[in-house]
């Protein structure tokens, strides 16, 4: 996934351009919040402009790689190209609001501010159907991407159309408990929606960053799509947890013996095969030392 070739591929150069450019937004905001100060959580606060900013940067990135591995279609980088905007333009309104000093999100008080809010909603319609095309053509066409890198990309590729169907339930749920007078950003008594949502949206890098680091880490093919497997294993009981914890009403820490069993074995299955590569690739970089 590191072999900068990919960048040079036609589909691939907008959406690594607007990746940089986000991540550079995420990490200005980041000065900005240092030197302004504020309070991290709530609806009006920095912390959006530097999450988003680095999480859609990361998501552009990736996808810019994805496409990349793929046999061209008509029309591929035209599509590749709307998502970029697509993305860049979302992070730009959250910007935009969070500088306004209102709410980016649930944020219907003035009409503006409720076209800005489904403007961003139909911006991340349309990248989720881009991902689930991606997804599907990453299990039927061709890639040439090695058997544990191929495991990864389509495992991280799954679960970012999970994390984009979990957004879109989050917007749809907290527009119906605004409309009823209720707390938008919770689902029954205490649980938190945005918590499955984020729970796994960045699988799309670190599977194929574990895969890469096995194989730098000297571990044989057999050994490499064993631990992707492990992880993504892990990776869906995390999710597991998120769900279970956040339909049940609760909030991200309150578990049953359960759900945190459930959450214990999925950390355990992350971190894990994590320390292994990171213990193989100590030890070969020792002996060529």
């Amino acid at each position: 996934m590191w072999n900068h070739a990919w960048t040079r591929d036609r589909r691939a150069w907008l959406l690594v351009l607007c990746g940089v450019l986000l991540l550079e937004s995420g990490a200005a905001h980041l000065v900005v919040w240092a030197v302004a100060g504020g309070p991290w959580e709530g609806p009006v606060s920095w912390r959006k402009p530097i999450l988003f900013g680095i999480s859609g940067g990361l998501t552009c990135l990736s996808l810019g790689w994805a496409w990349a591995q793929l046999p061209w279609r008509r029309g591929d980088a035209w599509l590749a190209a709307t998502v970029a905007w697509a993305l860049l333009v979302e992070v730009c309104l959250i910007n935009l609001q969070t500088w306004r000093g209102v709410a980016s999100h649930f944020n219907r008080s003035t009409p503006l501010d409720s076209w800005l809010y489904d403007a961003m909603g139909i911006l991340i319609l349309w990248v989720t159907l881009a991902c689930v095309d991606l997804a599907i053509r990453f299990f039927r066409q061709p890639t040439g991407l090695a058997p544990d890198m191929l495991l990864a990309g389509r495992a991280g590729l799954v679960f970012l159309v999970i994390s984009c169907l979990l957004g879109i339930w989050v917007s749809v749920n907290g527009d119906m408990r605004q409309a009823a007078g209720l707390e938008p950003e919770r689902y029954g008594a205490a649980g938190v929606p945005k918590f499955p949502h984020g729970a796994v949206i960045h699988a799309v890098q670190w599977l194929p960053l574990l895969a890469w680091g096995a194989r730098r880490a000297g571990i044989g093919e057999r050994g490499r799509v064993s631990l992707v497997w492990i992880v993504t294993a892990g990776t869906a009981l995390v999710l597991a947890y998120a769900l279970v914890q956040t339909l049940a009403g609760r909030s991200r820490v309150d578990a049953t013996p359960a759900t945190a069993a459930l959450l214990a074995v999925g950390i355990g299955c992350l971190v894990v095969p994590a320390v292994a590569v990171a213990a193989a690739l100590c030890r070969r970089l020792t002996a060529a030392g």
